[in-house]
């Protein structure tokens, strides 16, 4: 008999890939990997587990990816609810930026973020936010695997003065960090409307030289789509098209706004879009149109935004808004049914991320990214199909153990690595410096 690290038996397995629940059967998991996925019987003969864990009345799923996030903003997490995009920022956001952010505040607020996210299920996330170093430190320390921006924009802040200084202080972290095999980065210039093209020109030339992808926000408001017709002669889609940003490596947050010709472009050259639908539905944004691009086959994830614009960085949560509102966008309930909303949230977030042969599936030899999913509850029973029950019933509560590459770092709805008290001391420290 093999000797393996893990052995995780649950009464549901979703692989995502083929689509289905699978039942009586158990995940082998050594040095980190999945090794197998079997049925329970020939389990109990080929193999012989170092940990064998039991979860009845439990469904296995991916690691949910958040691919979409600001995860030092959670300590804004209320700070300015109920008023517009472009209010909020500038009246709210971008001032209190100037004053606190720093490095303490982004290692503190992505620890409070990650810890919240590994609760909820999510074991990857993708972040869009200054001081990436502090962000990594933070990621590394609970054990979250994160992509990192290398954030760009055109006017000063107090993490850097110009274009340039932003890319050359990203770019150093990024290079501290690159055999961190937890961590990857992208370039993540903020928007259209905050880079100019002489800037995009010298994104696009580091991704292609440095094989990194672009994530940036686009065709968010209506006014971001006027405003660029106004000015540049076209969507904001349709100029970074021009400037060379788009292809396999662009991950495009929002698009809610998107006109035909704009997801002809997605569908045509490739690129990946992050839908947040309670983040626009807050900031009333509107929706986006993902049955159109499903339609076209254009690969969409699932995000949150930061938690000072949607509160929660809940991605079980934004599957059941996002299968809820294609279904009332389109009159239509079998729009977007379960299992191709689980797949947003898990494969599709990896693929956005160029992490689809890593993570995203429970595959023999991807990583063992495991998150167990209990719907023994009364507030869950009966269940009959697991996948709707974990889009339509379920939510992060009933999240009680995650694995990444193999190591539990939610156990029995416990954090592992981190003292859940003291990040919550600190959390409490900042909110009194905050308000």
């Amino acid at each position: 008999m093999q000797t393996i690290d893990l052995r995780l038996d649950a009464g549901w397995i979703v692989p995502v890939e083929p689509a289905g629940a699978l039942a009586g059967h158990a995940v082998i998991v050594d040095a980190g990997r999945i090794a197998a996925i079997v049925p329970t019987r020939a389990a109990d003969a080929a193999y012989v587990a170092r940990t064998h864990v039991a979860l009845p009345g439990h469904l296995l799923i991916p690691g949910l990816v958040n691919a979409h996030t600001h995860a030092a903003m959670t300590l804004f997490r209320g700070i300015a609810d109920d008023v517009p995009l472009q209010q909020w920022l500038e009246q709210h956001i971008w001032p209190r930026e100037v004053r606190f952010v720093g490095p303490e505040f982004v290692y503190d607020g992505t620890c409070l973020a990650a810890a919240e996210m590994l609760k909820g299920g999510v074991t990857c996330f993708n972040d869009m936010y200054f001081y990436p170093d502090a962000a990594a430190r933070a990621s590394l320390e609970l054990g979250i695997r994160a992509m990192l921006g290398v954030v760009v924009i055109d006017f000063p802040t107090p993490y850097a003065s110009d274009p340039d200084g932003y890319l050359e202080l990203g770019l150093a972290v990024r290079d501290a960090y690159k055999h961190a095999p937890s961590l990857s980065f992208a370039l993540a210039p903020h928007a259209p409307y905050t880079v100019s093209d002489a800037t995009w020109d010298k994104i696009v030339m580091y991704a292609r030289q440095l094989d990194l992808p672009i994530h940036t926000h686009v065709s968010e408001t209506v006014l971001e789509v006027a405003q660029s017709r106004e000015r540049h002669g076209g969507t904001p889609l349709a100029r970074l098209h021009r400037l060379g940003v788009t292809g396999p490596g662009f991950i495009g947050v929002h698009a809610v706004h998107l006109t035909a010709a704009d997801i002809d472009l997605l569908a045509t050259h490739g690129g990946h879009v992050v839908h947040c639908p309670v983040s626009s539905m807050k900031l009333g944004s509107g929706i986006a149109p993902i049955t159109a691009m499903h339609d076209r086959d254009i690969n969409v994830a699932l995000g949150t935004d930061g938690a000072a614009s949607n509160n929660r960085l809940d991605i079980l949560g934004e599957m059941r808004m996002a299968a809820l509102l294609a279904k009332v966008a389109a009159s239509d309930p079998a729009v977007l049914p379960a299992h191709q909303v689980l797949e947003m949230a898990t494969l599709g977030g990896a693929r956005a991320l160029g992490l689809g042969a890593t993570i995203g599936s429970l595959v023999p030899g991807k990583q063992a990214d495991i998150v167990a999913v209990d719907l023994s509850a009364g507030t869950t029973l009966p269940c009959y199909d697991p996948v709707s029950h974990l889009v339509h019933v379920a939510g992060r509560e009933c999240v009680t153990d995650v694995w990444v590459g193999g190591e539990r770092v939610v156990a029995d709805r416990v954090l592992a690595r981190v003292d859940e008290a003291a990040l919550m001391a600190r959390a409490h420290t900042w909110q009194e410096r905050l308000k």
